[in-house]
């Protein structure tokens, strides 16, 4: 007995030294790189503010060279900007630019640019360009490493130069096109145009040239720019590129991590109210649980997006459930008359399947949504999927440990730990019939919806940018506009400045804060440029946020949206069908998987929220989350069908969500805090996002509660016909130990 003592306060001691290790990294960091400190975690754009650019690779068929090439110059240019800048290969042609800090979007662009071909031809073969015949290049972008414009003071007239460097390859070629080309020009082509015609004044074998006869230092920048453009071994595209204000960003990760705090301070309250002792060491175990979150961040050098801060903040709420799972076991073993000892060790074992199946099947959309998503989806997707994996470790390892070390430590009394009284059983299976009506009438005025939306706006679901292209510009102004005022004021001059009708221009009012949204079809830099000069100058601007989606990346989105949910939906039911060894238990969760994304999908429909990548998250995670309720139900239904087997399937399917309802109210008690809290502090770009959140919630504790159980007793009897149980006669070996 010493000796359980003696490790228990071990148990207590580490936990203590371990948690306050992990808050001193999180808060202050370790050595002089401040390793593992919160601060350091790298921010998405998002919440730093910054330029995003994606581009597409216009060659078929790259080869890895030319794309490392690629990125490599890239990166140089991007570096100018902010050392923090990041560009990397997405998929097979696509090549992403991230320059967090900066504000200037046009410039950048411009800069950037749109990367084009870039030759150099000497006069024979430009006559034979010009006329569409075969031709021969000297020199081709990559042949360039740089250019740049100079001043050149060397002789009697101060001159506007551009400086070129080639390659050891550009250098060879170069050296034999000046020397039997003197006297003759080159010609300089980028994307079509010619940029400049040179003259060889002489041969030029350095590795190094320079084009003279520039007007001003506008002009000999303006080529050098195009030049270095174009000095790219391949030919991008413009796909999409999204600018986000710094002080936007700052905004909503100050307002989202204050949603969290306050959100994890309710969970705190609700906890240590229905579990007493347990509720406390749960709350422990939480504490930790956000300790490893952040250092996991660190350590997996992950960007953190606004949707990922919210995944986390999501992620807190789950964390909940396994606990929930356990404490209400050991709370139904105490009001059957077990000991404290054995109630503990019993609500562990008999809770620890329904907590594995659970969270891996949330974990399979968190998968999916990583391999299929972009951008900040990833983020999202990757938050969610460590917090999946901590909150399982959290609650198997870190409460059990710390729940038997109170116990060996003297708190033994059975109302520290709460006692369940037996569940009254309902007639679900009986009420089911009301549940499918009021279910049916939900799905129905949604599509309902579709073509009454249709015949006024002329789309039948309101999407977003990333589904249909084009460019959204979010601008917060210094003062606050309405709906009318906006429309008259400053809708004309957007459409001025961008050479557009006003009737292309979509308005939108962000609730209860200076912010407009303006969407039109897709504008091209230039007038995205012309566009925020002319807010600038007619009103008081503070801040841009402008994102811009080429027709090729909408669609794209579309079809991976539409893969994404199929995927994740077949891998979680082949796992339930594997787990639970009957076919019946799989088709119902289809079925309520399948009403569960119609509800989410009419609220869309009629509430006109934003479908676009956001959405798809929402799905998949709503799919997720309900998929877990549904099995913590079967989990126990096939219990019951062994310790029941003499009762009608019926009364198991009762007694079984009637077990469970405290579970399920208690775990979507929980998240749907969290995501409340989100949804009332955040920013007006996650509002919809939480939203959606809370109606899944909602909807999946009631189709697990009211459809799944229900679902499966019609499929056993033969929609009631034959309710006799010879379970006892027929359950295997192998699914007795399982229960």
């Amino acid at each position: 007995m010493k000796k359980a003592k003696r490790n228990s306060v071990l148990t207590i001691i580490v936990f203590i030294l371990v948690l306050a290790l992990g808050t001193f990294t999180v808060v202050q960091g370790l050595g002089k790189n401040q390793i593992g400190k919160a601060e350091n975690i790298i921010l998405g754009l998002d919440l730093a503010g910054g330029v995003s650019i994606t581009y597409q690779i216009k060659e078929d068929n790259p080869t890895d060279q030319e794309i490392r090439d690629t990125i490599e110059r890239l990166q140089q240019r991007a570096d100018v900007y902010s050392t923090d800048s990041n560009v990397y290969k997405e998929g097979n042609n696509r090549i992403n630019i991230e320059i967090p800090g900066v504000s200037d979007a046009s410039k950048i662009l411009e800069e950037l640019g749109k990367p084009g071909a870039l030759e150099f031809l000497d006069e024979d073969n430009y006559s034979k360009y010009a006329s569409g015949q075969e031709y021969e290049t000297v020199l081709t972008g990559s042949d360039v490493k740089n250019a740049s414009a100079a001043i050149d003071n060397s002789g009697t007239v101060q001159e506007y130069v551009v400086q070129l460097a080639f390659s050891d390859e550009g250098t060879k070629k170069f050296a034999d096109a000046t020397t039997a080309n003197v006297g003759k020009r080159i010609y300089i082509i980028y994307d079509g145009e010619i940029a400049s015609a040179p003259t060889v004044q002489t041969a030029i074998t350095g590795g190094s040239a320079v084009i003279n006869g520039m007007a001003d230092d506008e002009e000999a920048e303006q080529l050098a720019q195009t030049i270095r453009i174009g000095a790219l071994p391949l030919t991008l595209e413009e796909l999409r590129s999204n600018e986000v204000g710094a002080t936007l960003g700052k905004d909503a990760l100050s307002t989202t991590l204050k949603a969290g705090a306050i959100g994890m301070a309710v969970i705190a309250v609700i906890m240590i109210g229905l579990y007493l002792l347990p509720g406390f060491i749960s709350v422990l175990a939480l504490i930790a649980y956000v300790m490893l979150m952040l250092l996991c961040l660190n350590g997996f050098n992950a960007s953190l997006t606004l949707p990922g801060l919210a995944g986390i903040v999501l992620s807190v709420g789950m964390a909940v459930d396994a606990n929930v799972i356990i404490f209400t076991r050991i709370k139904e073993e105490l009001g059957a008359g077990a000991s404290v000892k054995s109630a503990i060790d019993a609500g562990f074992n008999k809770a620890l399947s329904a907590i594995l199946d659970g969270n891996i099947t949330t974990l399979i959309a968190a998968f999916v949504l990583y391999i299929m998503g972009s951008g900040s989806i990833k983020g999202f997707a990757l938050t969610l999927g460590i917090g999946i994996v901590l909150s399982v470790f959290t609650a198997l390892i870190i409460t059990k440990q710390l729940l038997k070390a109170a116990y060996t430590l003297g708190l033994q009394s059975p109302k520290l730990y709460g006692a369940k009284k037996e569940a009254k059983v309902h007639n679900y299976v009986k009420f089911s019939r009301f549940a499918y009506l009021i279910s049916f009438v939900a799905i129905a005025a949604g599509l309902i919806a579709l073509p009454v939306f249709k015949g006024k706006t002329g789309s039948t679901l309101n999407y977003s940018l990333e589904f249909t292209g084009g460019t959204s510009m979010t601008v917060n102004f210094e003062e606050r506009y309405d709906l009318a005022k906006a429309e008259s004021d400053i809708l004309p001059v957007i459409a001025k400045a961008a050479g557009i009708s006003e009737a292309d221009i979509q308005v939108q009012n962000v609730k209860n804060s200076n912010e407009i949204v303006f969407k039109s079809a897709e504008l091209s830099n230039d007038q995205r440029d012309a566009v925020q000069t002319a807010l600038e100058d007619n009103f008081k601007v503070k801040e841009f946020n402008m994102e811009n989606i080429s027709s090729t990346i909408s669609t794209e989105m579309q079809r991976n949206a539409i893969i994404s949910v199929l995927i994740a939906t077949a891998l979680m039911l082949i796992y339930i069908a594997i787990r639970f060894s009957d076919v019946k238990f799989g088709a119902a969760a289809v079925i309520a998987l399948l009403h569960d994304v119609l509800v989410v999908f009419a609220v869309y429909s009629i509430g006109r929220l934003s479908v676009g990548n956001t959405f798809i998250a929402c799905m998949l995670t709503i799919v997720g989350y309900s998929i877990n309720a549904t099995i913590i139900i079967f989990d126990r239904i096939r219990e019951n069908m062994v310790s029941m087997s003499k009762e009608s399937y019926a009364t198991i399917v009762n007694t079984s969500i009637s077990q469970t309802l405290t579970r399920t109210i208690y775990t979507s008690l929980t998240t749907f805090v969290m995501v409340f809290f989100i949804y009332i502090m955040g920013v007006p770009s996650i509002k919809e996002f939480a939203l959606t959140l809370m109606c899944g919630i909602v909807c999946g504790a009631y189709s697990s509660v009211c459809i799944t159980g229900p679902l499966w007793y019609m499929f056993k009897t033969g929609f009631g016909k034959n309710d006799k149980n010879t379970t006892s006669k027929k359950i295997s070996k192998k699914q007795t130990k399982k229960a």
